[in-house]
């Protein structure tokens, strides 16, 4: 599953195995292009690497797939560090 995928690398990136969590970026993109990864998955990954511009950005794509997954974010620890970003609230938001 590409969301437990995503979590290992987000685990990964918070346990500081950096180049663990980038190869797992590159799994899910590489996945991407044989069958439907969605954005909210990635959104994992780039949280744990603390690049929240583009894990909001991947929020963002989710929202306007309309990724199932994306209701939970404002309960979900996992992107506790995002909820200052202003990108954040307008996703949360809607």
């Amino acid at each position: 599953s590409t969301l437990y995928l995503a979590q290992l690398g987000q685990a990964y990136a918070l346990a500081g195995k950096i180049e663990q969590a980038r190869q797992v970026l590159h799994q899910l993109e590489q996945l991407s292009q044989e069958r439907y990864v969605s954005p909210y998955h990635l959104a994992y990954v780039y949280t744990g690497l603390g690049e929240q511009d583009r894990a909001m950005d991947c929020l963002e794509r989710a929202y306007d797939e309309r990724a199932g997954s994306l209701y939970g974010i404002k309960g979900s620890f996992l992107f506790t560090p995002l909820r200052p970003h202003p990108g954040s609230r307008r996703c949360s938001g809607r």
